[in-house]
């Protein structure tokens, strides 16, 4: 596979993932939040290490993080 190749397949696998999970109702906002963060995130650690594995789940791990920090409900 070429890089391009690789950065599609990442980009539609970590779509396909969060289509899966956004479509179920029960899940809170702060969920959500979380599994849009780590799509985002694995999308943007793959596309700025240049498809690498490593970087595509530290980018999603960390997306996940920030995502679940900001769907935080506030008090």
């Amino acid at each position: 596979m070429n890089m391009i190749e690789r950065k599609l397949s990442a980009s539609a696998l970590v779509l396909a993932m969060v289509s899966g999970l956004t479509a179920c109702e029960n899940m809170s906002r702060q969920d959500k939040a979380t599994a849009a963060g780590a799509a985002i995130g694995g999308v943007a650690g793959s596309v700025l290490t240049d498809g690498s594995a490593l970087g595509t789940v530290g980018g999603a791990a960390v997306g996940g993080v920030v995502g679940r920090e900001v769907g935080k409900d506030k008090k």
